[in-house]
């Protein structure tokens, strides 16, 4: 809870702050805020509510998580512009020092590098794929450390990934970085659901308390990556390609774009 709860009272404070210098929705609007608060909220119940302790018992349930987190809240983070929101938390000469310290040329090129859209999405499937090895998953489920570790390189890898999108890709090379993704993830869920023997034998051990096999309960968690996660990554992709259509229709001496008497 530390962690979001700070999030939280950083965005609020620097959103008040902001406010009050510039206006109420200015700088940052008030549609990014709510979608801010809005993904706010589905990572904490993500995270902290009772579909997390019915995560370490089922596969299906962790999974949803974990879809939650990097598919639904960490999109609607980037949209609330936190870092901006963040500094303004600050008092003036404090925020000014920790602009300089983020203008810093090294600090600036690691940031650029990572938030280069291959790069993070690289990043952001590796953290994925990594993470579902069979030893290493269901060790995730035995030690809280590793847990841990799990959902910050999956919240932080995708919060990388949706930022490179949405901030720094053509609306286009978004879509195009959303299929692969889809398209990797689909993979994976598929193979989750169509294996012929249960490979995450600790995570599925108490799914007969939920009247399902072990086997049962892996094809259910694959499932779920594969379809609505790959629904989500195939929505927003086709809200990119919108975009690039819209933006297309506005471009100077398009006919569509020119009244007729």
């Amino acid at each position: 809870m530390t962690p979001l709860l700070v999030a939280l009272l950083l965005y609020g404070a620097g959103i008040g702050a902001l406010w009050r210098h510039a206006g109420a929705g200015r700088g940052i609007g008030f549609r990014q805020s709510a979608a801010y608060l809005t993904g706010w909220l589905v990572l904490a119940g993500a995270l902290t509510s009772p579909l997390h302790a019915l995560g370490e018992r089922l596969f299906t349930a962790h999974m949803i998580e974990h879809e939650l987190a990097m598919a639904v809240a960490a999109p609607l983070l980037v949209l609330g512009r936190p870092m901006a929101a963040g500094l303004w938390a600050f008092p003036g000469l404090m925020r000014r020092r920790l602009t300089r310290i983020a203008r810093a040329r090294p600090l600036r090129a690691a940031w650029h590098a990572l938030t280069l859209p291959p790069v993070a999405t690289l990043l952001h499937g590796l953290a994925i794929w990594a993470w579902h090895v069979p030893p290493l998953f269901d060790a995730t489920v035995a030690d809280i450390g590793l847990h841990r570790l799990q959902h910050l390189s999956f919240v932080l890898t995708a919060l990388l990934f949706w930022w490179a999108l949405l901030r720094r890709s053509h609306p286009l090379g978004a879509a195009m970085h959303l299929a692969v993704t889809m398209i990797h993830t689909g993979i994976l869920g598929a193979l989750l659901t169509f294996a012929p023997r249960v490979l995450y034998a600790r995570q599925t051990f108490d799914a007969v308390r939920w009247g399902l096999t072990p086997l049962e309960d892996q094809q259910l968690a694959g499932a779920v990556m594969w379809a609505p996660g790959g629904l989500i990554y195939a929505g927003a992709a086709l809200g990119f390609i919108a975009l690039h259509l819209a933006r297309q229709g506005r471009q100077p001496g398009d006919l569509s774009a020119v009244s007729t008497p």
